[in-house]
């Protein structure tokens, strides 16, 4: 009788493992798994938000309270060159190119991230929000 229950704990262990392992993995595949057609970078200045096709080539200046914070789109990736801001946090946090991805320059109120959009605008320049 012990070893009866003693299996089926082991085979309930395993099925319960199982469905953890694949839930994770489903999970993981579904927030980070690729969309590149519909990636946008989306740029929050203290005012206005421009948002931009991530195959997009952009050098771009975003106002904020301390000054300029400069911003490079190039080959689907972002990443802030310069800013005014004394800690140059944003400046070295690196590049941003899956959804879900940020950067943020807090100081100077400027916000890069990452994300899918749904237009039925096609192939966007830049659009101001």
């Amino acid at each position: 009788m012990l070893s009866t229950i003693a299996l089926n704990l082991r085979f309930f262990d395993f099925i319960i493992l199982f469905l953890t392992v694949g839930i994770t993995v489903f999970c993981t595949v579904k927030i980070y798994g690729k969309n590149e057609s519909a990636l946008y970078i989306v740029i929050q200045g203290k005012n206005e938000s421009w948002v931009y096709p991530a195959n997009k080539t952009v050098i771009t200046d975003v106002p904020g309270p301390l000054g300029y914070t400069t911003v490079e789109l190039k080959d689907g990736i972002a990443r802030v060159i310069s800013s005014p801001c004394t800690n140059q946090t944003c400046v070295t946090s690196g590049s941003v190119w899956r959804r879900g991805q940020w950067v943020a320059c807090l100081p100077n109120a400027v916000f890069i991230r990452v994300e899918t959009r749904e237009t039925k605008h096609g192939e966007l320049d830049a659009m101001v929000w």
